[in-house]
């Protein structure tokens, strides 16, 4: 229900090319040292859950099918956490027809793992995992890529930040997906929009992460101005599973950026292995995860974790 293979992606793509604002519900069906005055610091904002040399473990969670708590039941066989990064999937930018602005909205299962930060992202934290909560369209014609002005990007991503501080959050993740540009008569893609949005939430959170999932037209529009959204952001990830791809980010280092995605219930075993072993030899920073449901999937994470770290991963349910 959400990230996809090469041919989704790519039939993906042709239903994108629109334009503007917000939208709202989880969907799936239905990341350069930072500049000296806003831009986050890489070693301030480091993960640690691994606490093992390699790259960082990020993991998305489809919350309208399976528990975020599941990230953290998967250690290193010397004990460490696998995953560094949990992504809750997602919540949504929705478009007010009335007051033609986007406001960011949640489906039932998201405001219940938000609701119940207590309970769902305090777990986690409390084994050093970062809880991130992923932003994306919804159908509405409102995304990060159509902004129709600085201010409007700004009042967003004051909403935004609210919500980081509201629920106990380690930061966002933005998706440039289902925004159905042009619908509700919203604007298409712009050059300023996605630059804006993202400098008004880095100074709004200067020592929170900020990731991009390197899809959509936003992937197309990363610098304005001078500026870069690579100055910006902590991360950015390839976006389509089963493949290696880095994304071009930038401002954004090696150590910051995830050429290797996978979704666990469909990239085989081997080529997860093989995507692992690339990113360690060629020195990225992240490893991409996707998908993960309730069921055991330790020994299919082991192929991931050897090539990554030299040791097998275990489950602690």
């Amino acid at each position: 229900m959400r990230k996809r293979t090469l041919f989704q992606k790519k039939a993906a793509v042709a239903a994108v090319c629109f334009v503007l604002i917000f939208i709202s519900a989880c969907k799936k069906d239905a990341m350069k040292a930072p500049d000296t005055s806003t831009a986050a610091s890489t070693d301030k904002l480091k993960t640690d859950a691994i606490g093992v040399s390699g790259p960082k473990a990020v993991c998305y969670v489809e919350v309208n099918n399976y528990d975020i708590r599941d990230v953290g039941k998967y250690k290193l066989s010397t004990g460490q956490q696998l995953f560094d990064i949990a992504i809750i999937f997602a919540a949504n930018i929705n478009y007010n027809t009335t007051t033609h602005t986007a406001v960011l909205a949640y489906n039932t299962q998201t405001q219940a793992v938000l609701t119940g930060h207590t309970t769902y992202i305090q777990t986690l934290q409390a084994k050093g995992i970062k809880v991130l909560l992923s932003i994306l369209g919804n159908h509405q014609g409102a995304g990060i890529c159509n902004f129709p002005t600085q201010a409007a990007a700004t009042a967003f991503a004051q909403l935004l930040s609210n919500a980081v501080t509201t629920y106990g959050l380690d930061g966002i993740d933005f998706d440039d997906e289902y925004a159905d540009y042009g619908t509700n008569g919203t604007g298409q893609p712009n050059s300023s929009s996605f630059v804006y949005l993202v400098t008004a939430l880095r100074s709004l959170m200067p020592s929170k992460i900020i990731s991009f999932y390197d899809y959509g037209p936003a992937a197309s529009h990363l610098s304005f101005n001078g500026v870069t959204v690579g100055s910006k952001v902590n991360y950015s990830w390839n976006a389509i599973y089963g493949t290696y791809s880095v994304p071009n980010v930038p401002g954004l280092a090696k150590s910051s950026l995830g050429p290797a995605a996978i979704d666990i219930q469909s990239t085989s075993a081997s080529t997860a292995a093989s995507l692992a072993t690339q990113t360690v030899n060629n020195a990225y920073g992240i490893y991409l995860c996707y998908n993960l449901s309730n069921a055991d999937t330790h020994t299919y994470l082991t192929s991931v974790s050897n090539a990554l770290y030299g040791k097998s991963t275990i489950y602690t349910p």
